[in-house]
């Protein structure tokens, strides 16, 4: 038979080991991540800020080219307003970047904005545009243009 010595015993207890992160360490790691999550959401935010800007300026920029004879989306059924005149930079009080002159005087005046032509091409032109009419506080008639065409 086989003698079992207190020191070879089969079944051991189990011995549990203990082990403490200090507190410490916890909160350094929970803050750092804190941080390092507030670090990329700025970076992220003004990465896309950066990229409107620069998109924003791009579309301002005034062109050295020579306007063709029209530009824009070429749909007439979707542009359903139309004004015709000579185009004049300037809105009136915060509306509109130009305006129309036609006969009739300044209360005639057509405001203009466009976030598809470049209006600016066409200073001191005759031109027919179409675009949406919006309600406005100061002009009498405000117009996003769509389509300009030079007759």
């Amino acid at each position: 038979m086989i003698e079992e010595n207190s020191n070879n015993q089969l079944i051991h207890p189990i011995e549990e080991i203990e082990e403490n992160i200090p507190t410490n360490k916890i909160i350094l790691i929970f803050f750092s991540i804190v941080i390092l999550g507030i670090v990329t959401g700025f970076l992220v935010y003004a990465g896309k800020q950066l990229s409107a800007g620069k998109q924003k300026l791009f579309s301002t920029q005034q062109s050295t080219e020579e306007p063709q004879d029209s530009a824009g989306i070429q749909d007439k059924k979707t542009f359903k307003d139309k004004a015709e005149g000579t185009l004049r930079e300037g809105g009136i009080e915060g509306e509109g970047q130009f305006h129309l002159e036609r006969p009739g005087g300044e209360s005639q005046n057509v405001y203009l904005t466009s976030t598809t032509v470049d209006l600016s091409q066409y200073l001191g032109k005759k031109v027919i545009v179409w675009g949406e009419t919006f309600t406005a506080e100061k002009a009498g008639w405000l117009m996003d243009v769509g389509l300009v065409e030079v007759p």
